[in-house]
């Protein structure tokens, strides 16, 4: 039996506040240290050699999982200033092939990007944003080759078929055209943190261009984008943190003049803002906590003269809003799900569009035209593959246009999915949506995977997996926990799972853990939970608090060096993100972050089996974080519990890029919770 790796301690005292910490294994953030490196691959070979007599099923289940893919396979065609554009998968190939037809959708295909090629001298690829300039003849596109979310900016000359030699490097991959078809403003990255800070023009196409800085935010709360209308006016920069937001404006025909600031930063106000005809339409929690819809006239941007449109309400949550010249679309959150709602100009008609099942994910397509009287939405739940329906807003009539083919045996009637609610610890009911194998019986035997993420307001959705049926088919119930520090139930529901009041987000999946054991889905025995990121910051703090609830956890990427991390300034992320975890220079906030982070508080007690996974070139949640946090837990649990780290060495945050390789760590983490339950098969 192979031995579990034991990191070296060297002793590091870090001191704020009249209080020491010892950090034994603070030196693993030496990236370029050969021992941390060894470290590294060591674990990855510990977790291969507990694995490898489960090699065979791993590959099955990921030949299982890919098998239920389609490899032939197309998006929705959308049309374009006189094209149909669209991707298309090939048998095989990881990476989409971007398309267009000329005016018709059985005209001549034309191959914009073949991604596969792009990639294939690259063990990562990433295609980032694409433009067309306003003329149709070039193609702006980027693409991270690293996976550390720098991007590079490329134009292809679609009239020769060229692309140009001349690239635009370490950008965020945002591109906005200017109309005179020369021009492209880009954002560019700080080397050290990666935060988004400059926005940039050049005239691309000129070999001499000179780069120039049309907007700096020296704030390092601010994170800055730019993006161009759907109207084609006005080239848009927005800068932003976790509680304010500035735009400024440009008209897209003078590119060399300055932007002009649309709504000066105030204290505690977000807006964005999008342009139609003589009006700009103002998303924004100005006096609206849930958010409202204002307008204001395109000479006249400041506050005072914004007008609501469409009022805040307490118990509903306006998401954002999508215009056509004779309707109004709102994506509205009710009650924890979405629901689109349709409102005519003139006011004749206002309604919400009728959805088939309770629990549910919908969002808006792709939809570029202003005078369509089609909404192109998109919709999927626990049960029912990603679909892309056509909404006509005038007769009311729903036309499917695509839903995704799950191939092999899938019946989505095989397969039951709830909307249950758990009582947290202060009396407020969080909503779980749960889904299983119809015939499952709640007697507390059933293996249970409880995932949650709970930051940022970011809401979890209940949508279809086609992988996930690979632990459904096995006897897995499967459930996530709505929990505070989302946005599922609008923005009071966020601003409880923040700051102060981060501790509500791990309380309420322990109360939702304990729910799923009460009702007899499952028991301690068979529970697991699973988060990412800052979902893997809820992973640790509840191992912490309650790890006699699991029978195993699963953290990827996780965020659990916290207080460390947020005391660093030069890491990517950390100024930014005060207004959501809270400034550490701050006593009250160190105290606070230090009484839940999960790798100041290890301790020498019992913990479940755990799979750890991060990846080297991770720009969001740094490699050392988990690599820390696992051999501090080497060194103080006194269990006999399984504990793996993955470290894959060529990937960042998001994974391995493709189609396909994704779906290898996913059947390394299905292999895993079936060992736990001694599922062999």
């Amino acid at each position: 039996m192979m031995i579990a790796p034991k990191a070296k301690k060297i002793n590091k005292e870090l001191t704020i506040h009249n209080h020491t910490r010892n950090d034994e294994y603070y030196w693993l953030r030496e990236r370029e240290n050969p021992d941390v490196i060894q470290y590294l691959e060591e674990e990855n070979k510990y977790t291969d050699h507990i694995l490898k007599d489960r090699k065979d099923l791993q590959e099955n289940l990921f030949k299982e999982i890919v098998g239920r893919i389609k490899q032939n396979d197309m998006s929705v065609p959308y049309l374009l200033k006189g094209y149909y554009y669209y991707n298309k998968f090939e048998e095989g190939k990881e990476y989409p092939i971007i398309c267009r037809k000329k005016d018709e959708k059985d005209a001549k295909e034309i191959i914009l990007l073949d991604c596969n090629e792009l990639a294939k001298d690259f063990e990562y690829f990433q295609l980032g944003m694409m433009e067309i300039s306003p003329d149709n003849n070039l193609l702006a596109f980027s693409a991270d080759t690293v996976s550390r979310r720098k991007y590079d900016i490329f134009i292809k000359d679609l009239t020769t078929n060229e692309i140009q030699e001349r690239k635009v490097t370490n950008t965020s991959g945002e591109v906005a055209w200017a109309n005179d078809n020369k021009t492209i403003f880009f954002v560019r990255k700080d080397e050290q943190t990666l935060r988004p800070y400059q926005v940039m023009r050049c005239k691309i196409m000129e070999d001499n261009s000179k780069e120039y800085t049309v907007y700096e935010d020296a704030d390092e709360a601010y994170y800055v984008s730019v993006a161009k209308s759907k109207s084609e006016k006005y080239i848009i920069i927005n800068s932003e943190c976790t509680t304010n937001s500035e735009c400024l404006i440009l008209n897209a025909n003078h590119p060399e003049d300055n932007f002009q600031v649309f709504q000066e930063r105030l204290g505690n106000v977000e807006y964005s803002v999008g342009h139609y005809k003589d009006k700009f339409y103002i998303h924004t929690n100005y006096k609206a906590k849930n958010f409202c819809l204002m307008e204001a006239p395109i000479d006249k941007t400041s506050i005072d003269n914004w007008k609501v449109l469409i009022p805040h309400r307490d118990d509903v949550l306006l998401e954002s809003f999508m215009i056509f010249k004779e309707f109004l679309v709102l994506d509205e959150r009710i009650k924890g799900i979405h629901q689109l709602r349709v409102i005519k100009w003139d006011k004749t008609e206002d309604y919400y569009i009728s959805m088939p099942e309770e629990s549910y994910m919908t969002y808006f397509h792709v939809n570029p035209d202003f005078e369509s009287h089609k909404l192109c939405y998109g919709y999927t739940s626990l049960t029912t593959p990603n679909s892309v329906f056509s909404f006509d807003m005038y007769t009311k009539e729903t036309k499917l246009l695509k839903q995704h083919e799950v191939l092999g045996k899938f019946n989505k009637d095989d397969y039951q999915s709830e909307r249950i609610w758990a009582t947290a610890k202060d009396g407020v009911q969080i909503p779980i949506s749960i889904v299983y194998k119809k015939g499952t019986k709640k007697d507390g035997n059933n293996p249970c995977l409880l995932y949650a993420y709970g930051s940022y307001g970011n809401s979890m959705d209940p949508f279809f997996s086609s992988a996930r049926l690979s632990l459904l088919d096995r006897g897995f119930v499967y459930a996530i926990a709505h929990i505070r520090g989302g946005e599922e139930m609008g923005r009071y529901w966020y601003e409880d799972g923040k700051m102060l009041k981060k501790r509500n987000t791990f309380t309420d999946f322990i109360a939702c853990s304990e729910f799923l054991i009460e009702e007899k889905f499952t028991s301690n025995k068979h529970l697991y939970a699973a988060g990412g990121s800052a979902g893997g910051l809820l992973m640790g703090a509840i191992t912490n608090m309650r790890p006699d609830l699991y029978n195993g956890i699963v953290a990827s990427v996780p965020f659990v060096d916290v207080v460390t991390t947020m005391l660093d300034e030069t890491i990517p992320l950390t100024t930014g993100e005060y207004d959501e975890w809270g400034n550490p220079n701050n006593k009250e906030y160190y105290d606070y972050m230090l009484s839940y982070s999960p790798y100041d508080n290890v301790e020498k007690k019992n913990y479940p089996s755990m799979l750890v996974t991060t990846g080297l070139h991770d720009s969001q949640v740094q490699y050392w974080e988990p690599a820390k946090w696992i051999a501090r837990l080497r060194d103080l649990k006194i269990d006999d519990n399984i504990l793996l780290l993955h470290c894959d060495m060529s990937v960042g945050h998001g994974g391995a890029s493709g189609r396909f390789k994704m779906f290898i760590d996913v059947a390394r983490e299905y292999n895993f919770l079936l060992m736990l339950e001694g599922i062999n098969k």
